[in-house]
This record gives structure tokens, sequence and C-alpha cells, in this order.
């Protein structure tokens, strides 16, 4: 579904990615591991089109992505999740839900999807009404992933989904987002819990420094000495 090939990405003088390539494939969950400033989220940028590579490409299904405006990649069913949810506080929830189903092709579905964000976040059910700024950090993390899957999303991109939530609530994300993938969604996963994002993932790739440094399913990565002694401290 997505291929990237040899994406590069600088801030100003300073690169961030050099020469990056994976893909993603219909159906399939694939996480993107490596520490800090390893350049995964800049990777999702330069796929959503926040920001604009020097050179390589991104692909959809065949189609090139790399110079198309954000809205239009949206439009073609590629939605970013950011990571710290950017959610709208001062709207309620339903709204900020209905923020995300409010492109041309996602429009008609309203009332559907938002009863299949719903059935997968009851409690977005209950708090619906509520000014999303006074949600708990995981009910917050739900609103950002439930707006994303308003869009009707071909590829759902979620960044750092587990930041600042409790033990209780990483296990529940994780499980969610493994029942959204199995639902059909394809998933490009970033996380710093590497850990969890490996035994959900079908394939993984880390990077480091802006680089592809290893890549292979999620239980080969698990198990590889390098990476857990790198990012499992075992």
């Amino acid at each position: 579904m997505l291929r990237v090939e040899g994406l590069q990405v600088s801030y100003g003088r300073i690169a961030a990615l050099w020469g990056v390539s994976f893909d993603v494939g219909r159906g399939e969950l694939v996480a993107l591991v490596g520490a800090n400033g390893a350049g995964k989220t800049t990777t999702l940028k330069a796929i959503s089109g926040l920001l604009r590579a020097s050179a390589g490409s991104v692909r959809l299904e065949g189609e090139p992505l790399e110079r198309r405006s954000t809205v239009e990649i949206v439009e073609r069913g590629v939605v970013h999740v950011p990571e710290g949810r950017k959610l709208f506080p001062e709207m309620t929830v339903l709204d900020n839900l209905l923020l995300g189903g409010f492109s041309r092709a996602a429009r008609p579905h309203q009332r559907a999807r938002l009863e299949e964000v719903f059935a997968v976040f009851p409690r977005l059910r209950e708090r619906r009404r509520q000014l999303a700024g006074t949600l708990s950090g995981g009910e917050q993390q739900m609103v950002a992933i439930g707006r994303g899957l308003m869009a009707g999303p071909k590829l759902l991109m979620l960044d750092e989904p587990s930041l600042g939530l409790a033990p209780v609530m990483v296990e529940e994300m994780f499980r969610v987002i493994g029942e959204i993938n199995r639902a059909g969604v394809t998933v490009l996963l970033v996380e710093q819990n590497t850990e969890h994002a490996l035994a959900i993932a079908h394939r993984a790739f880390v990077l480091e420094s802006g680089r592809v440094a290893l890549a292979g399913t999620g239980a080969e990565l698990l198990a590889n000495e390098q990476v857990r002694q790198a990012y499992l401290g075992i």
C-alpha cells in the first residue's frame, strides 16, 4: 500500500533523514521504532505532507504523494494522528471527532463512522458532551485516534500513542490498536515503547540517526540481541 524510497528530510542545514526506505502492505501493522531523535516523527510528517522531503519518493497504491498538499493526502486516505494528540481542548469530544470526518470523502459517512468509533471506545460515547481538555490523558488519546478513524483511513499513522499514559492505559491502548488493525485498517505505528510495539507489529523497522538500521518481523526484532540491549534494556 505504502512505499517510501530514499526519503531525505532536513531542518535547515541539519539532515534528519538519510535515504529512508520501507514499505507497508495492505492490512499490515508496521512499526517504526528507535531512540529519541532517530527520525521517526519526521518520517510520518514527510509522508503526511507536513514536511517537504529534499529527495526520495512516497507512494500510496502506486500514486506519488510527495508533492501533494496535506489536504490531498488526507483525501487519498492517509491519516496522521500526531504525537501529543493535538485536540481542540475547548471543544467537546463529539465536535473533535466530527472534525476528523470533515473531508469531502468522509462527510457522507460521519454518522456511521461515529458509531464505529463509539464501538471501539465506549467511554467516548459517555463523554461526548464533555470538553476534550477536561479528559484524562488516556481518554484524550482515545479521542485523537477516534478522530483519525472518522476519516475512514486507508493508512492510519499513529505517533507515540502511549506517550504519557499510565501503565494500565498503555496496555489498553496497544490492545485497541491491534483490534483496529484486525478490523482491516492498515497501521503505521511510531513508538518508543519498543517492546509493546514489536509485540503487535507484523513487521518493523529500526531507525538510527535518520537511517533504517534493522528490519524484520516484530518477533524477529524482539529476539534480536542488538535490539534487546539497545531498546529493551535486556
